[in-house]
């Protein structure tokens, strides 16, 4: 197949190399040169416009975002507008709210642009190497994307999960637990590190990573982690956090839905900007792990 793509950051890039190495064909364009040109070196062909990545595509065309929620995704779309044409697909793979999401649906619908909300997940390693997509939206636009989902993603990683927002609002709920279960995390192994025990972190990690009812990824990334610096000197401990978990307990409040370990997660990473322990060191760690986040070094 071939697809149009936008938005060639970390995730963006590694998912077309990706789509690129399973045959398919790319159009790219960012606003970074530098990242058209590297894309290009792989084989996409490089567009120095929109209208430029357009024409390039035959109809029904299919365009991927990789755009950083907010007005961006809306300069964008807006931009698309003028150039598409009925029956096209518009795919953001960001993490948008799902309310925009349902809002863009019915906005695109009114010129026969058919839209999906996918939330993306896996980080930079599912980028490149399998992905997990949520989506929402039309089903007859869904069965059309999919001969690329079920190349990008892992085997059982991408579902339709029903109309516009379902898909943002997935991935919203995702990072939320994502941020209860790191706080767990953390915390774990802070108490491990404060006891009187000389224990071994990247060990313990390594041993929970195998059979333990708490085994899965982020506890491999822990390990790759702990194996950089026992004590995670190298951290500040100040955790970033990207509005999803802020949007899930604002849904939760609407909804009248309890969710506290959530919702205390969040409260901690507003914490963290005025303390420092290995708890949020570790927290800080596996975001930059499995998304390349940005980290404060230690002052």
């Amino acid at each position: 197949m071939k697809a149009g793509f936008v938005g060639l950051g970390k995730m963006g890039f590694s998912i077309v190399r990706h789509f690129l190495e399973c045959g398919h064909e790319a159009v790219v364009f960012d606003v970074s040169q530098d990242a058209v040109t590297g894309l290009a070196e792989h084989g996409a062909q490089a567009a120095g416009s929109l209208r430029e990545l357009v024409v390039e595509l035959a109809s029904p065309r299919i365009i991927w975002m990789m755009v950083p929620a907010g007005k961006p995704v809306d300069s964008t779309i807006g931009q698309f507008m003028e150039l598409l044409e009925p029956g096209d697909v518009v795919v953001d793979g960001g993490n948008s709210h799902y309310t925009d999401s349902m809002r863009r649906a019915v906005e695109l619908a009114e010129s026969g642009v058919r839209f999906l909300d996918a939330g993306t997940s896996g980080g930079l390693e599912g980028a490149r190497q399998g992905a997990c997509v949520m989506i929402g939206g039309e089903r007859s636009a869904f069965e059309l994307v999919e001969p690329i989902l079920k190349d990008i993603c892992v085997d059982n990683g991408y579902a339709y999960l029903g109309y516009s927002g379902s898909g943002h609002y997935a991935k919203m709920v995702h990072n939320g637990i994502e941020y209860g279960m790191m706080q767990a995390m953390g915390e774990g192994f802070n108490l491990l590190s404060s006891s009187e025990f000389d224990f071994s972190l990247e060990e313990v990690a390594r041993v929970w990573s195998n059979g333990s009812v708490i085994r899965g990824w982020l506890m491999e990334l822990a390990v790759r982690a702990f194996n950089k610096d026992p004590k995670l000197d190298y951290l500040s401990g100040r955790i970033a956090d990207s509005g999803e978990g802020r949007w899930t307990i604002e849904a939760a409040l609407e909804q009248e839905v309890s969710i506290p370990v959530i919702a205390e997660s969040l409260f901690s990473r507003y914490r963290s900007r005025s303390e420092n322990n290995l708890s949020d060191r570790l927290v800080a760690a596996l975001r930059h792990e499995f998304g390349g986040h940005a980290f404060s070094g230690k002052q």
